[in-house]
């Protein structure tokens, strides 16, 4: 697969695999070995950029991805980049789906959190270690000075921080330069659009986490569709429900349209449309089939010319479409 590089010197397959699907919010657990064997067969297919984060996993286990990350990829550890991310622990006590998220970036906590992801990730540094959400009680000087010291330390090669906004990036930045951030970013969610030009200025990559509207924007739901409400956090995102279908079918139809036209799928054209608009975006679409790992992978060779990047900015611009997990306005123009 074609190479990307983010910030200051990581490079990463151009299209890298969001692992939290195997063991959380996507339906019942990936059997534990055919994980690890997924994640294998990802590396043969040129994937080289792996997420994960030290909350991926169950009730019974809550740092179970980043285990399994670990033991798949010990062997070619060497080839293969590893991000995963500190500063957020769930609230087990709540009772709501999906488990709400306390964030926590207090330096003590985040040196536990490291020492515990070396230790599972069977690794003696960690790749692009991302700050999951911002702590609103720790300021991002801290959280950076942490880093620089990590860094120092050789634990961490590189830094990021998670839905960032521009002034927590630009303080944080000015401590320790920041290699990424992760945002939601795909077609029904283009909120952090505004935020482009600083990452330009900075050097900073984007890795773009639910490139597809978790998994909306492959075409293959329709409606009717059925989550298992235990186990699939997609029985209650919007973009699934019934009224949603029809909300998004020009959409649809747009995504469709321009797959035909490229002999590509719905799903490599809405990776294809990210990637084209910047050298330095890289979606980490997840997936648990290894037929979707190759779809995705395929992605990085649809080349939409900047005339269709274009187009498609504008369809979406004025297009209206329903609510989207995740994000409060759902109208690309809007956001």
């Amino acid at each position: 697969m074609k190479q990307r590089v983010l910030g200051n010197g990581l490079a990463v397959s151009a299209v890298g695999l969001g692992c939290m699907g195997f063991s959380h919010a996507y339906g019942a657990p990936t059997e534990e070995k055919e994980t690890v064997r997924l994640l294998r067969r990802a590396v043969e297919m040129g994937y080289t950029f792996f997420d994960t984060a030290e909350v991926y996993g169950t009730p019974e286990d809550p740092h179970v991805n980043e285990r399994l990350v670990g033991e798949a990829l010990a062997p070619v550890r060497s080839r293969v980049a590893i991000a995963t991310k500190f500063g957020l622990r769930f609230d087990f006590e709540s009772g709501k789906v999906p488990l709400p998220l306390i964030p926590d970036s207090r330096p003590e906590t985040i040196r536990r959190s490291v020492e515990g992801s070396l230790r599972r990730l069977q690794t003696d540094h960690i790749d692009l270690y991302f700050q999951h959400r911002i702590d609103p009680a720790v300021p991002p000087e801290e959280v950076a000075g942490v880093m620089a010291d990590l860094i120092r330390e050789g634990k961490v090669t590189h830094w990021g921080i998670s839905e960032a906004n521009e002034e927590y990036l630009r303080r944080a930045h000015a401590v320790c330069p920041v290699t990424a951030v992760q945002n939601r970013y795909s077609m029904m969610a283009r909120l952090y659009e505004p935020l482009f030009p600083a990452l330009e200025e900075l050097g900073v990559g984007l890795v773009a986490f639910s490139p597809m509207a978790n998994g909306f924007l492959t075409g293959r739901y329709q409606k009717g569709a059925q989550f298992d409400a235990k186990y699939d956090y997609r029985a209650c995102m919007p973009q699934f429900s019934d009224k949603a279908m029809e909300q998004n079918q020009a959409l649809l139809r747009l995504l469709s349209g321009m797959a035909e036209q490229m002999k590509a799928t719905p799903a490599q054209i809405s990776l294809a449309w990210m990637l084209c608009k910047k050298p330095w975006i890289v979606p980490i679409p997840g997936t648990r089939k290894e037929e979707r790992m190759r779809e995705n992978a395929g992605a990085a060779d649809v080349e939409l010319t900047p005339a269709q990047v274009q187009a498609l900015d504008k369809a979406l611009d004025g297009m209206e479409m329903s609510a989207v997990f995740g994000v409060a306005s759902c109208s690309p123009a809007r956001t």
